[in-house]
């Protein structure tokens, strides 16, 4: 079963002592990411500064964000979605880069992660605090 929340994926995190279970729960949320229209992915909602594909696009209802969003890499497909679930439908005052990083550190993730991945995950969080902006 794929985790809903990111309080899950922190618990499934811990209750797993082997990073490749870890990957594994990552691809999964890739996985259930809904589709992204291909009309999407253009030139304009690529993200920056990843090594693989990463596209966002954001919409708005009223102060709420949502977003679509699709990778050609399936572990970055998973932080993609992994980053999702503290940002999606929310208020765009309510995102905050800052928390969203610290939140991924608990779980590790830069220390397991290669450095372009690393890289890319910074680019994607910076990316979604532009688009609050």
């Amino acid at each position: 079963m794929t985790p809903d929340n990111f309080e899950d994926v922190e618990a499934e995190f811990e209750a797993l002592d082997d990073w490749d279970d870890r990957y594994r729960v990552l691809i999964d949320l890739g996985r259930a990411l809904p589709p992204m229209p291909e009309a999407l992915k253009t030139d304009a909602t690529k993200v920056r500064g990843c090594a693989s594909q990463v596209w966002l696009y954001p919409t708005r209802d009223g102060e709420r964000l949502h977003f679509a969003a699709d990778s050609d890499a399936a572990i970055v497909k998973g932080l993609v979605a992994l980053v999702l679930l503290l940002v999606q439908e929310r208020a765009a005052a309510d995102i905050d880069p800052a928390a969203i990083r610290a939140r991924l550190d608990a779980l590790g993730l830069s220390k397991h992660l290669s450095s372009n991945r690393t890289q890319g995950l910074a680019s994607m969080i910076a990316r979604i605090g532009e688009l609050a902006a």
